[in-house]
């Protein structure tokens, strides 16, 4: 592992995290509230505090994630999520501009992808696949031992596309609780963990749907190695049966016999991705 020192950050729809990432490790971690409904320049702002007290003259790059897709050759960011005055935000352009060292920027789950393709479950695969269950469903991809996010860094937004009355999202992540039972995931969860037969039940619904997205990933991927990250992937249990019962209705046998699909046990992994954005340039 390159020793370079890298600061990764991690940007939310209520908080921004960045970290020092050095030899595969995080050294250091700062965090604060972002004034979402502010300015770009507002939150900007908020970008500056968390650098300036992490930098110093051996950093030699900064990582960025962002929940919102992004032009990768010039960093611009595009309609991010919970943000609304980041319509367009030239982010690259403007933290090279003030700190004079190279900036990359790409979408939150392409960084989840890397972070486990260089410090995680991924580092001894060629390919594999990073799927976020949170709030959201979103996915990145490694191929041949780089990300792979294409022209627009759309690749992997599986839960856009459309399914059943609406989309993936919306029953294969945490908003599937919300949507047809007004409940929160978190309650949900403790619910479960307590042993409400309903509650495991419903987790049961969303392996379900969780299974068909993940079909969808291996009729466009041909995966072999999925690792899920994202707050719902600690209730694995409860959707694990009936997520692989689903998988196991693909059309190719043998394909499923090859497939491996692994719980992220990484803490921090949107700031090790956003540095990790670094070493898939090199």
């Amino acid at each position: 592992m390159n020793e370079a020192k890298l600061i990764g950050i991690d940007l939310g729809a209520t908080n921004i995290r960045a970290g020092i990432v050095q030899g595969g490790t995080i050294k250091k971690i700062e965090t604060k509230k972002i004034k979402s409904a502010g300015t770009v320049e507002d939150v900007l702002a908020d970008f500056y505090l968390l650098i300036d007290a992490l930098l110093d003259k051996d950093v030699v790059a900064i990582g960025v994630g962002v929940p919102s897709v992004v032009d990768l050759a010039k960093g611009i960011v595009y309609d991010v999520q919970h943000i609304p005055s980041w319509k367009e935000v030239p982010l690259k352009a403007i933290l090279e501009a003030k700190y004079k060292i190279p900036v990359f920027v790409n979408n939150d789950a392409n960084c989840f992808a890397l972070g486990e393709f260089h410090f995680g479950k991924g580092k001894d695969k060629t390919e594999m696949i990073g799927l976020t269950i949170g709030t959201g469903l979103g996915a990145g991809a490694i191929v041949n031992k780089h990300l792979f996010a294409g022209p627009n860094c759309g690749v992997g937004e599986f839960g856009m596309v459309d399914y059943l009355d609406h989309n993936y999202e919306y029953y294969a992540s945490g908003q599937y609780f919300s949507h047809l039972y007004n409940l929160n995931g978190e309650e949900v969860f403790e619910r479960a963990k307590a042993g409400d037969v309903l509650a495991q039940e419903y987790y049961s619904e969303l392996g379900t749907h969780l299974g068909n997205a993940i079909k969808l990933i291996m009729y466009t991927f041909d995966a072999s190695y999925i690792v899920l990250g994202g707050s719902v992937r600690h209730a694995y249990p409860y959707f694990e049966k009936n997520m692989w019962a689903r998988i196991q209705t693909f059309a190719y046998g043998h394909s499923i016999t090859n497939l491996k699909i692994d719980l992220s046990d990484l803490d921090n992994a949107g700031i090790l991705g956003a540095a990790g954005l670094y070493y898939d340039q090199l």
